[in-house]
C-alpha cells in the first residue's frame, strides 16, 4: 500500500506570481477546486491498490498540497479539515484513516477532550495565606482571565477564554475540532481542569457537569440525573469523567458528589513526598492526607492519578529519585496512573522571586533528560505515565524545561542507559502500531496482584510477553 507523509503544522504562505492576462476565478472558489483537486488524487491513489497491475507508488500528502496549491495560485496550502470535507462520503472509511492528523490522540479508542471552569481562587488561600509558591495564573496573577494553575496560553486555555469559559462551548466547539480532523469521537472522556473544581459552589458544579453531558447527548436537560441518562443513550458516549482536585477536597460528600457527576478518576496534585517540600511550597496538605485521600479514593471506585513535581526547591536529584521509587514502592501510594510535572519557574510566582536572587536553580536540560529517564525506568506495568511536562508555551517559562518533546528525550536516553518504559502508556497496541508500525502476534492472558492504599489489587492484561505489547486490560 502506498505510504504518506503528512505534516500537521500550519500551511505556510505561498506568493505564486500570477502571470499577465491570466484570468484567475475569486480565491474562495480557486481554493475549494484546490481541495476537490487533492481529495480526487487521493481516490485515484486508493483505487489504484486495489488494482494489482498497476505500480505502487508513493503518495507524499504534503507535496500534493502544496503542488496543487500552486496550481491554482493560492495563497496557502489547503488546511486538512478542508481536504477531509472534500472527499466522497463513500471513500471516507478508507481514506480518512490516512489523513488522521495526530492519530497518537485517539490511538486508545478514546477521544480525551479538557475543559476548564471559571476562573477561582485557591481555596487554601484562606488558611495559608497564599497560593503555591511555584504557581502561576488565577485571577490574582500576571495573566489576566485565567484559571489557578494556567496562564491563559495553554491551548485548552486558549479554547476556554473564547469560549467564555461555557462549558457547552468549549466541549462541543472541542469534539467538532476533533472530529473535523478524521478522529472517531464515538467515546469521550472529559478532563475538568483549572483549580480545584469540587471548591466552587454546587450549583455551578451541577451546571457544569450537566452542560457537558447535554453537549454530547444533544439533549438540555435541566439537572445532572437527567443529563447523565439522556447521554446513557447518545451515540457519542461520554465514557469517562477526570476532574482535577487536592487533597482536602476529596473527603467522603466530595467523591459522592463525583460518582454522581460520572466521574470515574480522579487527578490528586501531591507535587512531593517530603513533608518539609510540601510545607515550604505552601501546598496547604500533608503527605499523610495524600495517603488517607488515595485510600478514600480507591474505596469509592475511582481510578487515581497523581500529580509529582521533580526539581522542586531544596531537594536534589538523588532525593528526587527516591521519593518516586518509594512513591512507585510504597503501597500508601501506587496510584494507577500517574502525571511528571517537572518544576518551572515563571514570572510572577514566589518561585521566581526565588530563582531571580538566586536562592532556587532548576536542573540543567541534560541532568533532567537523565532523572525523567530513571524514574520511567521505576513504573510498574500497572501504571500510566500521562505527561511528563506542562503545556504551558515555553516563551512563558523563565527557567526550567527546554525541551518541548521531554517524553521522547528520555525514552532515547532510556536506550543509552540500557532501560525501557513499561508503563500502560508505551506499551499500548494503539501506540505502537502507530509510532513503531509493531502488531501483536502471540496473545496471552497476564495476571498481576500487588497491594495498594490499603487494598489488594488485581491487574490482568491481555499481552505479547515476547514483544512487551498490551492489548487490553481490566483493574479489580
Amino acid at each position: 500500500m502506498a505510504t504518506m507523509t503528512m505534516s500537521v503544522t500550519e500551511p505556510k504562505a505561498r506568493h505564486n506570481k500570477i502571470p499577465k492576462g491570466v484570468k484567475l476565478a475569486p480565491e474562495s472558489e480557486r481554493y475549494l477546486r484546490a481541495c476537490s483537486d487533492v481529495a480526487n488524487a487521493l481516490v485515484e491513489d486508493y483505487e489504484s491498490q486495489l488494482d494489482g497491475k498497476k505500480p505502487k507508488k508513493d503518495l507524499n500528502l504534503n507535496t500534493l498540497r502544496n503542488n496543487i496549491a500552486k496550481k491554482h495560485f493560492l495563497s496557502n496550502t489547503p488546511p486538512l479539515t478542508a481536504i477531509i470535507n472534500a472527499v466522497p462520503e463513500h471513500y471516507k472509511k478508507y481514506i480518512l484513516p490516512r489523513l488522521i492528523a495526530k492519530p497518537i490522540r485517539s490511538a486508545s479508542g478514546i477521544a480525551v477532550v479538557a475543559v476548564m471552569c471559571k476562573p477561582h481562587r485557591c481555596p487554601h488561600i484562606s488558611y495559608t495565606g497564599n497560593i503555591c509558591v511555584y504557581c502561576p495564573g488565577g485571577p490574582d496573577s500576571d495573566f489576566e482571565y485565567s484559571t489557578q494553575s494556567y496562564t491563559g496560553y495553554e491551548p485548552t486555555s486558549m479554547r476556554a477564554i473564547r469560549a467564555r469559559y461555557d462549558p457547552f462551548e468549549q466541549a462541543r466547539g472541542r469534539v467538532d475540532q476533533i472530529k473535523s480532523l478524521g478522529h472517531s469521537v464515538d467515546k469521550v472522556e472529559y478532563i475538568i481542569m483549572g483549580g480545584t473544581f469540587m471548591s466552587l459552589p454546587v450549583s455551578y458544579r451541577e451546571e457544569f457537569i450537566s452542560q457537558l453531558h447535554n453537549a454530547l447527548s444533544g439533549f438540555q436537560a435541566t439537572n445532572v440525573d437527567e443529563a447523565v441518562l439522556a447521554g446513557e443513550m447518545s451515540s457519542t458516549k461520554c465514557v469517562g469523567i477526570t476532574i482535577e482536585t487536592r487533597p482536602d477536597y476529596c473527603l467522603d460528600q466530595h467523591l459522592s458528589d463525583m460518582l454522581r457527576y460520572g466521574c470515574t478518576r480522579l487527578e490528586i496534585g501531591v507535587q512531593s513526598l517530603y513533608e518539609d517540600v510540601a510545607r515550604d511550597t505552601n501546598r496547604g496538605h500533608t503527605v499523610a492526607a495524600v495517603a488517607e485521600t488515595f485510600k478514600l479514593a480507591k474505596d469509592a471506585g475511582f481510578k487515581v492519578v497523581s500529580h509529582m513535581m521533580p526539581d522542586l526547591p531544596n531537594v536534589g536529584m538523588e532525593r528526587d529519585l527516591d521519593q518516586f521509587r518509594e512513591y512507585f514502592e510504597n503501597p500508601a501510594f501506587r496510584t494507577d496512573g500517574l502525571k511528571i510535572y517537572p518544576t518551572l519557574v515563571i514570572r510572577g510566582t514566589g518561585l521566581y522571586e526565588l530563582w531571580r536572587t538566586g536562592r532556587y536553580k532548576n536542573y540543567t536540560p541534560n541532568a533532567l533528560i537523565d532523572l525523567v529517564a530513571r524514574i520511567l525506568a521505576l513504573v510498574p506495568p500497572w501504571t500510566r505515565i500521562y505527561r511528563v511536562q506542562r503545556d504551558i508555551p515555553m516563551p512563558l517559562v523563565t527557567s526550567g524545561v527546554e525541551n518541548g518533546n521531554l517524553r521522547e528525550l528520555a525514552l532515547s536516553r532510556m536506550k543509552d542507559f540500557g532501560t525501557t518504559c513499561r508503563d500502560v502508556r508505551t506499551r499500548e497496541v494503539g501506540i505502537n502500531e502507530v509510532k513503531n508500525k509493531i502488531r501483536p502476534s502471540q496473545v496471552e492472558l497476564v495476571r498481576r496482584d500487588y497491594t495498594a492504599n490499603g487494598g489488594w489489587e488485581t491487574f490482568l492484561a491481555y499481552e505479547d510477553p515476547k514483544q512487551d505489547i498490551l492489548i487490553g486490560l481490566l483493574r479489580l
